[in-house]
């Protein structure tokens, strides 16, 4: 049964906890600025490397480039994932891992894959799969620490075309949506090749002044892409970043509401024993006094 000093405990315990989830919805809500600034920021850098791709593709057929290859099936499909190392952010990690596993087990492929999980998080949930993860990497701690990140992957990438030549490498990862929440988003970065061409066909400049690429420089295309690449690594791990924070929030907001039912449930049940407690000890006192009198 329930004493006023295990209450007392309790209440005290829910209203620490309390203030714990209040400090995480803060820094939550603040970090969810801080990278969607960068998101923000980042595409308009993104639009611009766009034009300078289009801009080359206006004075160039890829088609006769050596930068493109050609070759139709990749030696090795590498799936990078976005996730989180902490918890209390809800089902984040599960609803982009998911997909994932499901799409590995319904349509095997003849080609060699591998999982690249960013997260420690999302590492163990593909660890308890059958698509155990090949390599992990560190959540940013910041914005700050985005890029560094994104120099571990390109490191990687580069380290397996090197053994295999070729690699189809897709990027996943959630996305905020406009008002609240989050979405998945699935998109193939590389090869570089005759199909990832076709979409910018359809694409022309923004004026009718054609560009013109000044100077014969061989590796500008290689450039372009680099920063292309870049860009959309950057943005997979800032959108996710952001999104971990919207579903920290919205699962500190629900332990916020939470811990207000249980304080008022146990403020209600703490003075409703305490009234009890009073009660007892008056209708104790009253029959002492009674007993006293009929003695006398």
């Amino acid at each position: 049964m329930e004493t006023l000093e295990s209450l007392q405990r309790k209440i005290s315990s829910a209203a620490e906890l309390k203030s714990v989830v209040k400090t995480m919805k803060a820094m939550a809500a603040s970090s969810i600025s801080q990278y969607e600034m960068a998101v923000s920021s980042l595409s308009l850098y993104f639009s611009n490397v766009e034009q300078a791709l289009l801009a080359y593709l206006c004075n160039y057929d890829l088609h006769t480039l050596p930068e493109v290859n050609r070759k139709k099936k990749p030696d090795i499909s590498i799936i990078i994932v976005f996730g989180s190392d902490q918890g209390l952010v809800g089902r984040f990690n599960e609803v982009i891992a998911e997909p994932i596993m499901l799409q590995l087990s319904s349509t095997p492929s003849s080609t060699p894959t591998e999982v690249w999980t960013v997260g420690e998080r999302l590492n163990d949930l593909f660890a308890e799969s059958s698509w155990k993860a090949v390599r992990n990497f560190q959540v940013p701690g910041g914005v700050q620490s985005i890029t560094g990140l994104i120099a571990e992957l390109l490191h990687a990438i580069h380290d397996k075309e090197e053994e295999t030549e070729l690699a189809d490498v897709q990027l996943w990862h959630n996305r905020p949506k406009s008002g609240a929440g989050y979405e998945q988003v699935h998109q193939h970065i590389l090869p570089l090749n005759l199909e990832w061409m076709d979409q910018w066909k359809n694409k022309t400049w923004s004026s009718r002044q054609i560009p013109q690429v000044i100077g014969e420089d061989s590796h500008l295309l290689e450039r372009i892409i680099r920063e292309y690449i870049f860009v959309s690594l950057y943005r997979a791990c800032a959108e996710s970043l952001a999104s971990e924070n919207e579903s920290r929030l919205e699962a500190m907001q629900r332990a916020d509401r939470d811990i207000d039912n249980i304080l008022t449930e146990l403020n209600s049940t703490f003075h409703r024993l305490r009234q009890n407690t009073i009660d007892e000890e008056l209708f104790d006192l009253i029959a002492g006094f009674e007993a006293l009198k009929k003695s006398r």
